[in-house]
This record gives C-alpha cells, structure tokens and sequence, in this order.
C-alpha cells in the first residue's frame, strides 16, 4: 500500500537503540549468537553497492542496477533469470520468514522437512547458495535451520541458474540474495504489531536516520519479537532480532559501515525427522494435520551472530574499491525425539523411539576486496571488475544419544509426546571439519556494438576440507576455474535476447553411508531467453530455455540407525526447461510478480529422478489500490505445483513396492489493507483461504502435514 507519510524524531534515541544492539550479543553470549551482514543505503556518488536488486516504494519490482556479476546491470541487461522480491511484497503479505518469501518465487521450491529445517531447489536441484548483499558460504549441511527472520532486508533477490561469479562454485539450481536495509539520510521509523491464528504475536521496529548534526554517520536499528504457538501439537516458538548498522562518511569519497545482527529462535516441541508416510501394506498413512512425533520436552535452539565492516573508497573516473570482512555464527543445542519404524495399518503399532541431544558450533569468515570501473578500448566504453575472497567454515557437531532408544511406542493417533526425558550418554558422536576457500575472480562487459554487449568472466578457486565427520576423515582439496560467459543484444526498443554458459564445480559436505565426503559436483549450464521492460523499468519479464548437468550429485539415500546421520549417494543427472517470469506495474494502480516453470529431471538412461521436486510450477502475487478509495488496497497470492511421489526403496508385506504419492495442489492467499491517514495502516492476510491439506515435502522418506486456514492482522505506525 501507499508508503505513510514519516516525520523526524530526535537522533538520540536512534543512538541509544544503537548501542543497545551493537552489545546484545555480548549480553546473550552464555546463549547461543548471531552472525554479520552488510547493507547500505546511502551510496557515495560513482560507488556502486554490490551486485544486488533494488526494491523501490511500492513497486513488485526492480529500477535500480541488479547484479549476478557485481556490474551495475538491469534485469533486462543480465543474461540470466532473476526474480526480486520487495519490502512492499513481504509487507502486503506478511512474509517474515525466508520460506514464506521463497514460496511466492517463480521456480524455487521449499521443502519444509522438519518444523525446523527446510530445504529449497531450483531448475530441480537443491539451492545452497545463500549470500548477504554479495558475500557468503554456502550451507555447511545443505539446508537452512531455524526460522530465517526478513525484517532485517530490504530486498530478496534469487538469480537462477549457475553464478559462479558471486558465490565463486557453480550450482546450477539458484542463488539467494539477501539485500540489508541500510541507514538513511533523513529520519524515519516504523513500529509494526501482528497477531494472527494460533496466538501468534509479533512486535518489530525500524528506526533510520543521522546520528550527528552534519548527517555524516547515520544510524539504522532493527529489532523484532515473536512469539506464536502452531497448528501442530506441542510447537510454539520464540523468535528475537536484533540489528545495528553505522555509516559513517570519512571525507567525500570514502564510506565505512559496520554493523551486526542477532537472531536467537528457541523452539518447543519441534519434530525432528517426521511422519510415516506408509505402513506395513504399503498404503499411505492418514493423520490428523496437527499430528506430531515430538516429545514434550523436545527443544532446538538457535542463534546466529553477523557481524561485517565494510570500506568503499571512490578512486576516481567513475572507478571504486570495496573490501569487506564478514564473521557469522550458528550455535545450536537441542534435545529432539526421533520416530521410526513403520505403522501396521490396522493397529498403528510399529514405531520405536530414539532420543538424542545435538549440539553445533560453526564459525564462518569472508573477506572480499574488489575494484570495479569502467575503460576504453577500441573507441568504445566497457567495464570490467576484480577481486578476491578469503573465507573459512569451521563446523563442530555432537549428537548424544539417550537412553531407552528402541522403546515402542504407541500409535501416532494416541500420541500426547508424554515419554520421559532420558539421560544423554548412552553413546556419542561428533564431527569436526573446517572448509577454506581462495579466491581471484574477474568480469568484465564488453560493448561490441550499440545493441550488443559480451560478459566474460571466471573465477580461480582452491577449495580444501579437513577434519573429520563422525569418526571418518573428511580431506580433501581441489583447484578448478569456473567460467561464465554471456551474450546479450538489443533487438527492440524495449527486448533483449541473451544466452550464457556457465561451467559447475560444486563442494560437497554430505557423506555416503560410510562418512566419505562426497566428490564435488562438475557439469555445465546453458540458458538462452528473451527479455522485456517497459514502464521506464517499472514492469520486467523475461521467457528462459535452460538446460544443466550434473555429475555427482548429492541424493539422499537413508538414515543409519547406528550412528543417527543421514547419507547420500552421488548421481548424473541433466535439468531442462522453460520458465516465465514478470514483475512490476500493469497499470498505476496494478502491482504484479509471478511466473511458470516446467521442468525434467533424468539420468544418462533417461529414467526420472528426484520425483519429489514437481515438475510445474505456477507462482501469482498480485495488489490493487483503488481510486475511488483512497488508502485502500486488496490483493492475493497463488501457488500450485503439480504432483509428485517417492520411491520409499521399500516392499509391502505382498512383497510390492512402496511409493508415496503427493496429488497437485494449490495456495491461495488474500490481503486486504487500509492507510488511515498519513502515519497509521492497517493490513489483514488470509492464507490457505480453501483449507488445503497436503504433504509438505517428500524429500526425505517421512513428511507432515500443512497449515490449515490462518489469519493475520497486523497495524502499523510509520514516522
């Protein structure tokens, strides 16, 4: 809805709730921290921020440079598929957490595996590539853990398709980015209260401005608090954010930031694993949604520390210098309750207990330096950047295995979570193993012609592991170069046609049954589409034919029950599709993002693999603001996917195979807000409005159901 209206406020109390966050991580440090992340929002002039989509005031989409390259490009001058989503989309429609933004994203699929962690795919592949305003690691373990807060960035950016310029490994699926929201010039503030379904309550605050009367050290805090029970026995959650950042202006062409952000999520009656999803005859269990296998003392808490300091120097001739250091922490410690076995149909007996305590400590260092500008040659300007990156991932895991594994359970329809806590020292397990990677990389964009532009580029990485994971060495070290390589031309005033190639070579950290860290991914990817803005910008589309291959890639294979750890196998398998995405203004009133995606999946026998990622996928967020009604806005969003199923690699008691079938489905969402007057507005989110039931994920070989029918009503006070 229509921004509200701001008026300032003394910088004191900005300062105050600044120093307040910078020192919250040393209050909580006997918990568990926080991590860094970097966003600025005033720039000096001729220095560009990195490589990032910009959301502008109300609008689904994007007008500022974009960036898969860290080249100031648009949408319609990157040659590769790249959706944005907005401060304005995640306010309309309440989407607080990474799964719920990710779930409005043309192509990308959340795979909710756990209450608490999830796993997202792209083009059929797994996305593992989350980064902070360019800079990151990938996932340690393959997945996000814990409930992602957004009230931190002003933006979420997905490019699909392999960016082994930014995230310097190449994975063909997607790349996250996530855009920090930055101090202001001018102060401004918003305090937002949410309480919706299943006693959900949700406070934030965001306060901007300068900090001294020159306005050159400005100051942004950022702070929210939820606590919400769930449709699901036993689960309630409590979430805390807490973000600080400085911009401080050192003469007229340096900037230096820094800043920190602190999230601690502690969870009660989480699930670790899921359902059974078939019992001993092969047919498909059916439980009640609200069906939950956690015990009542079950808990998994998180906290995850950033912290980042960033210079940009403007060097002269539209020429600049960035470096940046980023530090990260996760530590979690849970007690969780894992169910296994398979139900009789007719009893519900079959299910067996296996309690354990986990506890985590990674530790994560970038350094990034690069210089970008522009140069002549041949009588025509191009632009080139370079750069290099420093980083580490040092992970340390124990699992503590209770007494009483083994001890049959009752049905999941009698189950109430009532089984005692057991001491954790029937036996144990750890890894230690640390990942460094080096770093030179290069991009330059050529202007070949006025309508016809060449991006080369490639990055020189050394990747090395050591350690050890549960008892079994984990070493390994490898140098590859990853080159990329796009084409785009002008053919219209408002198209372009564009094709890039990208060649893959991805670290693995999953190990096979044995604990051997899996070979890394090689392969290719090639896309190829057209590209459409029009609106000065303000409406983008774009049409993509992509094809990847990938050798050796990680498919989970089972659980062993001996040492409680996941295990994966390596596979070949080849991606190929199409996908539309649009996103923008219709009309001055009319706001828009979506698209389609249809895929397949096979090995070099051609059989379909990874039935569980579906096949085609419809993605719609739209809003309305009337004329007639001034301040009042409606609006709606849809999701389907068609129908997927599993291999359980399992036999029924007539010695058939066992599959679990998940039917095509879809989401709808609705919204409804009102602006009352200059400073208050008022939002009201309906999701699931048809009460769909369905499986959230067949990813592993056990599940759980959906929310059912919810309700959000949130109020705001902007100044």
């Amino acid at each position: 809805m229509p921004s509200l209206a701001r008026r300032p406020f003394s910088y004191r109390t900005l300062a105050l709730a600044l120093s307040l966050t910078l020192t919250a991580p040393l209050l909580h440090a006997e918990d568990v921290p926080d991590a860094p992340d970097a966003t600025k929002v005033k720039n000096l002039e001729g220095v560009q921020s990195t490589a990032t989509v910009t959301g502008d005031g109300d609008s689904y989409t994007t007008r500022t440079p974009a960036g898969a390259t860290r080249l100031p490009l648009t949408l319609r001058q990157t040659p590769q598929s790249v959706s944005v989503v907005t401060d304005q989309q995640m306010k309309d429609f309440n989407l607080t957490n990474i799964n719920a933004v990710l779930d409005t994203t043309t192509g990308v699929n959340v795979e909710r595996v756990e209450t608490d962690r999830t796993y997202y795919s792209a083009r059929g592949f797994d996305v593992t590539n989350f980064l902070v305003d360019g800079v990151g690691l990938p996932f340690a373990n393959g997945q996000q853990e814990g409930d992602l807060d957004t009230a931190v960035y002003q933006r979420i950016e997905v490019l699909r398709g392999a960016n082994g310029l930014l995230s310097f490994t190449g994975n063909p699926s997607a790349t996250i980015n996530f855009v920090r929201k930055r101090p202001t010039a001018d102060f401004q503030g918003d305090i937002g209260l949410t309480v919706g379904s299943w006693d959900n309550r949700r406070l934030d605050v965001d306060l901007s401005g300068p900090l001294n009367a020159s306005r050159s050290v400005r100051g942004r805090f950022i702070a929210a608090d939820q606590d919400t029970d769930s449709y699901l026995d036993r689960y309630n959650l409590r979430k805390q954010v807490l973000s600080g950042i400085v911009d401080a202006d050192l003469g007229s062409s340096t900037l230096l930031t820094a800043g920190v952000t602190y999230q601690k999520n502690k969870t009660h009656g989480g699930m670790w694993g899921a359902l059974p999803l078939y019992n001993t005859d092969g047919t498909p269990t059916d439980y009640g949604r609200d069906t939950s296998t956690s015990a009542d003392w079950s808990r998994w808490n998180i906290a995850d520390t950033r912290t980042f300091v960033e210079l940009t120097r403007q060097l002269g001739n539209d020429w600049s210098l960035k470096a940046s250091l980023n530090y990260r922490r996760i530590a979690e410690d849970s007690n969780l309750f894992y169910v296994y076995g398979t139900p009789d149909a007719q009893t519900g007996l079959g299910l067996y207990a296996y309690p354990s305590a986990y506890t985590s400590n990674e530790k994560q260092y970038v350094a990034d330096l690069y210089a970008t500008g522009p140069f002549e040659l041949a009588g025509r300007r191009h632009e080139l950047v370079l750069g290099a990156n420093w980083a580490k991932d040092d992970v340390r895991q124990l699992s503590s295995y209770g007494e009483g594994i083994g001890t049959p359970l009752p049905p999941l329809t009698e189950w109430t979570g009532n089984y005692p806590e057991p001491p954790f020292d029937a036996s144990y397990g750890h890894g230690d193993f640390h990942i460094k990677r080096k770093t030179l990389y290069g991009t330059a964009r050529w202007s070949l012609a006025d309508p016809v532009t060449l991006i080369t580029g490639a990055s020189l990485v050394h990747i090395e592991q050591y350690g050890e994971n549960y008892g079994v060495p984990s070493n390994y070290g490898k140098t590859e170069t990853t080159p990329f390589v796009g084409l785009v031309y002008d053919f219209a005033k408002n198209y372009s046609a564009y094709v890039s190639y990208a060649r893959l070579f991805n670290p693995q950290t999953q190990t096979d049954d044995n604990h051997k860290v899996l070979d890394p991914v090689t392969g290719a990817n090639l896309e190829a589409g057209v590209k459409g803005e029009w609106y000065d910008g303000r409406l983008n589309a774009s049409f993509a034919l992509f094809r990847s291959r990938q050798d050796g890639l990680a498919e989970y294979a089972g659980h062993n029950m001996a040492t409680n750890q996941d295990y994966y196998t390596g596979i070949n398998a080849v991606s190929k599709g199409y996908e539309f995405d649009v996103s923008g203004q219709l009309t001055d009133q009319w706001q828009i993002s979506g698209g389609y995606t249809q895929l397949g999946i096979t090995d070099p026998d051609g059989h379909n693999v990874r039935t569980y990622v579906p096949r085609r996928m419809f993605r719609l967020t739209t809003s309305y603001r009337f004329d007639a009604l001034p301040g009042f806005k409606v609006g709606g969003t849809l999701r389907w996917q068609d129908r997927i199923y599993r291999d359980q690699q399992a036999v029924a008691l007539d010695g058939s195979e066992i599959f679990t079938r998940q039917g095509s489905y879809a989401v709808l969402g609705l919204m409804a807000g009102y602006d009352f007057g200059q400073h208050w507005g008022t939002t009201v989110n309906i999701d699931n409005v048809t009460d769909r039931k369905y499986i959230t994920s067949l990813y592993w070989a056990q599940g759980f159901y959906s929310a059912p029918r919810s309700v959000m009503l949130n109020v705001r006070y902007a100044f």
